[in-house]
């Protein structure tokens, strides 16, 4: 029996590989959650590099929020997200949730980074 963490691998390089596959060149907007914070970053695989990042780590969102692990910490770094993503001309993103099922806050920062003018 494989171990949780094998598992977990195995289910992001699954999700990585099928978004990866109709990407169509547009750059993927990874999340990653722990138990005290969420980070979401902006990546163009064709290069190699981030464009844009945010967490519940950066200083000015870091005071005014409660936890890092709660949804609207989560809703706060969607809508940053979008506004570096954006500054950095990037509309349009594929969504990658990683090893993380989609509800909750992985869903919460979807939702902002669509509100805040990213699509996908």
């Amino acid at each position: 029996m494989a171990s949780r963490k094998e598992a977990l691998v195995r289910r992001a390089n699954r999700v990585r590989r099928q978004i990866k596959a109709v990407a169509n060149g547009r750059p993927r907007l990874s999340v990653h959650r722990s138990s005290k914070n969420i980070y979401a970053q902006v990546i163009d695989d064709v290069a190699g590099r981030t464009l844009a990042a945010a967490s519940t780590l950066d200083t000015g969102l870091k005071s005014s929020l409660k936890t890092g692990a709660d949804v609207a910490a989560a809703a706060a770094v969607g809508k940053l997200v979008a506004e570096r993503a954006t500054a950095a001309g990037v509309t349009e993103v594929v969504f990658d949730r990683g090893a993380f099922i989609y509800h909750g806050r992985i869903k919460a920062l979807a939702d902002a980074a669509r509100e805040g003018g990213l699509s996908f």
